[in-house]
């Protein structure tokens, strides 16, 4: 069955079994059925059945619509305002609209593209629709801020018929002390489901997370180098002007707020502010584990991904993460290790490519393996990871251009050639070239 289809079945299956659960309105009905409907999706239809009528028709609005005031005074505004252009990508790239709500489940900002706002702004997935579970009954947002969790909702898992043609993907997003204080979400309609829009959803809610913890990690800096009276200029560290945490190992000329570039695919460097930034190999590795898993780690997984089974002393792997935080200025937190400031990362950008299906953007990105001279664990299994994710999206795809392009550097793949030459029209000169390459890997 393919994945359209398996798509088209679900929705039915799910169909009936909305139409059992809410008399009187109309949907596809059959004895029978698909799979039973998940625990929170029942849990929330038996608390929203009694509030939210099914047949209405849009979200209602909070406060007239007018929240402008709110969100200048949402501390989500800045990060999201800084993450607002890979938003914007992500969205009108996949055929998304992307959200975010305060702790009430009220929009507060959205973006997409022309043709899906306006579809969105039909239900009042839009600036001032309320999207709590009281107003609009089982949604991704509303399970999102009552389970704390990431949530998805499927067509007619929601509760609300005029949303059967949505499938919506939600994270929340908490402050450095723990509280939920929005959710991001990203909508689209449902025969665009894919598994890998939860994986931008979280990211990206992680990217903001970061932001908001190196935000208070700079407030609490500048209240202690003016708390101190008579210490002026010098904060209290004997004279030394680099952020807290700071030591040998930061660069004193750039501020621990400038940007990290981490490029880790064929090429490592990492950057902050532009200038290079000296990392031992080691610590290379932490910061790429760390920027793919923007969640974090626990210290026992960390060193687990760095060292696998290797006699390695607890005092060494404390170490080297203790020189990457002074390195970073003080940018990894301490009882779960996570980047408490911005990085970029060439191998999280091919990540996001591949979860909003731009292979050619992922191709492009993908110059070589990641940091191909490590043998940490967790290293190899993200090259392993993302070699297979570009690969599978070059062979699943229909751009001749992309798989010639990708057996340049994929000599022995008889299997690209192969797809190369389906895609190549019978008169295009370039055959030559994937009938070439084909003929070599299939005599190696």
């Amino acid at each position: 069955m393919s994945e359209r289809n398996a798509l088209r079945r679900r929705r039915t299956d799910l169909e009936r079994e909305w139409a059992r659960w809410v008399p009187g309105l109309p949907a596809a009905r059959a004895s029978g059925g698909g799979p039973p409907l998940r625990d929170e999706v029942t849990r929330s239809w038996l608390r929203s059945l009694g509030t939210v009528d099914p047949a209405r028709d849009s979200a209602p609005v909070a406060d007239d619509g007018r929240v402008d005031s709110r969100w200048s005074d949402s501390p989500l505004r800045r990060p999201v305002h800084d993450l607002a252009d890979e938003l914007r990508s992500i969205a009108d790239d996949a055929g998304f609209v992307a959200a975010v709500t305060d702790e009430t489940g009220t929009i507060l900002w959205t973006c997409g593209g022309r043709v899906m706002r306006r579809r969105a702004e039909r239900v009042n997935f839009a600036p001032g629709g309320r999207w709590d579970e009281r107003a609009m009954g089982t949604n991704a947002l509303s399970l999102a801020l009552l389970t704390g969790r990431p949530c998805s909702v499927f067509s007619a898992e929601h509760l609300v018929a005029a949303l059967h043609g949505w499938v919506c993907y939600c994270a929340p997003i908490r402050s450095p002390e723990g509280r939920i204080l929005g959710v991001l979400d990203l909508s689209t309609t449902w025969d665009r489901s894919h598994p890998l829009a939860m994986g931008a959803v979280r990211t990206a809610v992680s990217t903001i997370e970061a932001r908001l913890r190196a935000e208070r990690q700079e407030a609490g800096g500048r209240t202690g180098r003016t708390g101190h009276g008579g210490h002026g200029g010098h904060g209290g560290h004997g004279g030394h002007g680099g952020p807290p945490g700071a030591g040998p190992d930061a660069s004193p000329a750039v501020p621990a707020a400038s940007p990290l570039r981490l490029s880790c695919l064929g090429h490592e460097e990492v950057l902050r502010g532009g200038e290079p930034l000296r990392l031992r190999p080691r610590q290379r590795e932490i910061l790429a584990l760390l920027a793919l898993e923007p969640n974090g780690f626990w210290p026992e997984r960390l060193r687990e991904a760095l060292y696998g089974d290797r006699p390695v002393t607890a005092s060494t792997f404390k170490a080297e993460v203790s020189h990457l935080r002074r390195a970073l200025g003080g940018g990894i937190a301490p009882r779960r290790y996570a980047l408490t400031v911005p990085v970029s990362c060439d191998a999280v950008e091919v990540l996001r490519a591949l979860e909003r299906g731009d292979a050619a953007t992922a191709v492009r990105l993908h110059r070589g393996p990641l940091l191909p001279q490590s043998e940490a664990p967790g290293i190899a299994e993200w090259r392993e990871r993302l070699e297979v994710g570009v690969r599978e999206a070059v062979l699943s795809g229909t751009s001749a251009e992309l798989a010639l392009r990708y057996g340049e550097r994929a000599p022995h793949d008889a299997e690209v050639h192969e797809h190369a030459l389906r895609l190549l029209g019978p008169h295009d000169a370039r055959r030559a070239v994937a009938a070439g390459r084909l003929s070599t890997a299939s005599h190696d």
